[in-house]
């Protein structure tokens, strides 16, 4: 078992809930005034989905280090910058988002080439 990204798991599962129930209610005519409720509910989706894949490795230890980073960097990466995109409109923040994606890619890639433990 990995306690630290069981840990690190964990509170991205909390904090994908509860982003996606302060989108839901309290962000959301700020979001459908920007027209980015949809960009916030993707960040959401993708956040809880591969916070879940992190807590599900999290009890192999070592042996796939490398992909739950790549998994940990792509929550950060692509959700998040989705989150400042959402809140700030700011456009620019769209061409950081692929990276995080790739990120993602990298590390299911990961999973289905490394050796099963």
């Amino acid at each position: 078992m990995n306690p630290i990204f069981f840990r690190i798991a964990v509170a991205l599962c909390f904090l994908a809930v509860l982003l996606g129930a302060f989108g839901a209610h309290w962000l959301k005519p700020t979001l459908e005034a920007n027209a980015k409720l949809e960009v916030w509910n993707t960040a959401v989706l993708y956040h809880l989905a591969h916070a879940v894949a992190l807590l599900a490795l999290a009890p192999h230890g070592g042996a796939n280090r490398g992909a739950m980073w790549l998994l940990l960097a792509g929550v950060v990466i692509f959700s998040g910058s989705l989150y400042v995109l959402a809140l700030t409109n700011v456009r620019v923040l769209g061409a950081i988002t692929p990276l995080g994606g790739l990120c993602f890619l990298g590390g299911w890639l990961w999973l289905l080439i490394a050796p099963p433990r």
